[in-house]
């Protein structure tokens, strides 16, 4: 059967709506449903009844779900009614189905009239509330249903709002409104001793019914509370702890933990069993960007004629390159060293760490010796690894990841890069642009997949303008080793590729680092994605172990790591006062390619495929002074707002610094500041930021009081006439 149209539901409830308010003022209905009234009929109802038993029952309950479903004030005097007239025992049978019918009919008028139109202008900020409804709705309900002090016909529509189903809607109020209607339905049936709803309601029976609605919610706390004694049932707890927080983990997670708990003040030990400022600047953030530098200034020296220098020498010393690639690495060393965090107030072992219970960590150190912690909560912050795919041969012919190229002295001649990710894509250009014959293969149909396709063309124009022999919809499926020289065979289709090569970059992605201490043991869960499970508190199956960063996802982002470690570390010490659900909805990222490519919350592929209704804004990185004076005048921003709106949905930029000037917008996104703002904003001229400005200016001209200015207009022509 198919689903009738929203304008003729809309027809349907706007007919009925003036059908009853009409009705409520020819008939006086309002003068009817009072106490006063009620008690002046009763006897006159009571005769009816007897005479008409039935009838008199049908055309109540009629009347009882049409006022529940058009959410007409006087259910309290309908249902003193039922009492009165009939009964304590058919009063409450015909109350309690007609009130949940009638609730349920206005549940879904407010579900299929209003709850797109509302999902779809506010769905980001209702998320939390979504979210809360689908996993405890039920009790939330339940609560509410229980204490007749909340206006139960705004309990129906804000319902039919969220994602509660209609079947679990109208149970949870069948059973949770009868305790209350039992007793209005009783009060009833001594309707001559009413004076005021204060005589139904006394202190004493509204304390009792707000306990009643109480006690869902601490029936579900006491249930988690067994669970967690049942979580930690074949441990020993400590009677005391030699500490407060122990982090695993010495990356951007790791140090951050560490550093807050310091902060506050609380006893700390950070363990890491490599390298201090972990995979970022070891690994991945800080080498890479070093290496990007150097390949950009490759490039431009390259491109030193179009600027007018003419006698600029581009010859790339690849051994310097990486010389200076370690030399950054060191540079930056200290601000995770040992040394400073030790001056900071923190604990740091080096060693093998590896959690015995929920709160004893054991740690074999470098020397050998093994040593036992005892503490009140852990942080695990363990990182990622790169991923290996399964392709025959290849371990065979060797390979590189972006843990191990950092350690190449020589300059690859024949590069291969498995991967079209934001560190393929790097890595790809860095390596074609200070001389390699680079071959980037990718499985999907184009690269730099999360974002949308206009930003995946530019990027990969950029790509093979810079040499890179880009192969998408390539599947690698083995390596073989002829005569000496190493071969990637890939497959398009039926069509298998050979690709020779020097050196192999596996750059596919990155494992969260799951095994090897502890957590198999202790049966803490991973997620399909092989990541920690963790509730909205950063916790894991044990309430005092938390985890953050890769290893607890969604995002593999230093800075996500980071934001993470501050939630975990405050429910972690301060838990028992307040508690904080880690915060997701105004995460950046940037691919540091060359153009740059920056996000922030919806991109427009997004907003299509979860139906998001979004305006989009465009600007053109070429109209820009700045950008032109560069010889950089390529790229865009575009914003996504509500609709007719200046609100802030997402932005891509695309160009020169584009993670730099991304900022703006996520700190606008952060604090609710639309377009109308950063274009009253004075920015200085001439700078790449003004594009931010500029692209408000675009959203502002196409929303202009077109009307309004034809109205200015003849004003400023009468003005001259004077």
């Amino acid at each position: 059967m198919a689903r009738p149209s929203k304008a003729l539901l809309w027809a349907g409830a706007a007919a009925v709506a003036l059908v009853a308010v009409w009705a409520w003022q020819y008939f006086g209905l309002g003068a009817l449903l009072t106490l006063d009234n009620l008690k002046a009929s009763r006897d006159t109802l009571q005769a009816q009844v007897q005479a008409q038993p039935l009838g008199m029952a049908f055309l109540f309950f009629a009347v009882y779900v049409a006022a529940t479903a058009l959410s007409i004030p006087g259910a309290v005097i309908l249902t003193l009614a039922a009492g009165a007239i009939f009964g304590l025992g058919w009063g409450l049978l015909l109350v309690s189905f007609a009130s949940s019918l009638g609730a349920l009919l206005a549940f879904l008028a407010a579900r299929y009239l209003l709850r797109d139109l509302i999902q779809t202008r506010f769905g980001q900020a209702l998320a939390p509330i979504n979210d809360g409804v689908k996993k405890d709705g039920t009790f939330y309900l339940l609560t509410l249903r229980l204490v007749p002090v909340f206006p139960f016909w705004l309990i129906n529509l804000l319902m039919g709002l969220t994602p509660m189903s209609a079947a679990r809607f109208y149970v949870v109020s069948q059973l949770g409104m009868l305790a209350g209607t039992a007793v209005y339905v009783n009060a009833g049936t001594q309707l001559i001793a009413i004076r005021s709803a204060g005589d139904i309601l006394s202190p004493a029976l509204l304390g009792s019914f707000i306990l009643l609605g109480l006690f869902p919610l601490l029936a579900k706390a006491g249930v988690a509370w067994l669970e967690r004694r049942k979580v930690y049932a074949k441990w020993t707890r400590p009677r005391s702890f030699d500490r407060n927080l122990v982090v695993i983990g010495a990356g951007a997670g790791g140090l951050v933990s560490a550093y807050i708990a310091a902060a506050v003040k609380a006893k700390v030990t950070l363990i890491e069993g490599h390298k201090m400022g972990g995979d970022c600047l070891n690994f991945g953030c800080v080498p890479s960007k070093a290496l990007i530098r150097s390949a950009k200034m490759a490039r431009q020296l390259k491109q030193a004629h179009e600027y007018g220098v003419t006698d600029a020498a581009g010859q790339v010393d690849f051994g310097a390159v990486m010389k200076r690639v370690h030399g950054v690495i060191t540079d930056i060393e200290p601000h995770d060293s040992v040394e400073r965090y030790t001056g900071l107030g923190v604990e740091v072992l080096q060693g093998h760490a590896r959690i015995t219970s929920p709160w004893t960590v054991e740690v074999k150190r470098a020397d050998g010796m093994t040593q036992t912690l005892t503490t009140k909560n852990i942080v695990i912050a363990a990182g990622a690894s790169p991923f290996v795919p399964p392709i025959p041969g290849l371990k065979e012919a060797g390979f590189l990841t972006s843990d191990t190229v950092w350690g190449l002295t020589e300059l690859p001649k024949r590069l291969v890069v498995l991967g079209g990710g934001p560190i393929g894509s790097e890595l790809a250009q860095s390596f074609a642009r200070l001389g390699s014959a680079v071959t980037q293969v990718e499985i999907a149909s184009r690269i730099m997949g999360r974002e949308d396709p206009e930003v995946s063309e530019l990027v990969a124009a950029s790509l093979r303008a810079d040499g890179v022999n880009l192969l998408t919809g390539h599947q690698a499926v083995r390596v073989e080793v002829v005569g000496g020289e190493k071969r990637l065979i890939a497959k398009s289709g039926d069509t298998e590729v050979v690709i020779p090569f020097d050196e192999l970059l596996c750059a596919v992605g990155r494992s969260p680092r799951v095994t090897g201490y502890g957590l198999e043991e202790l049966g803490i869960p991973l997620t399909p994605r092989k990541t920690i499970e963790t509730n909205a508190f950063l916790q894991t199956r044990y309430p005092n172990i938390y985890a953050v960063g890769d290893v607890a996802g969604p995002f593999q982002l230093t800075h996500t790591a980071a934001h993470q470690a501050w939630y975990a570390v405050v429910n972690a010490l301060f838990g028992r006062f307040r508690r904080f659900k880690a915060d997701y909805r105004v995460i950046p990222w940037a691919t540091f390619t060359d153009p740059e490519v920056a996000r922030v919350g919806l991109s427009e592929t997004e907003a299509r495929e979860q139906g998001i209704a979004y305006e989009l804004t465009r600007y053109g990185i070429d109209d820009l002074d700045r950008a032109i004076a560069d010889g950089t005048a390529h790229g865009f921003v575009k914003v996504l707002t509500v609709p007719g709106k200046d609100k802030i949905l997402g932005v891509t930029i695309v160009g020169e610094h584009a993670g730099d000037l991304l900022a703006e917008y996520v700190l606008a996104m952060k604090y609710g500041l639309g377009l109308n703002k950063i274009l009253g904003t004075i920015h200085t001229y001439p700078t790449l930021s003004e594009a931010n400005k500029y692209a408000a200016g675009e959203w502002k001209r196409a929303h202009a009081p077109h009307k309004l200015l034809q109205w200015v207009g003849r004003y400023h022509a009468w003005e001259r006439t004077w």
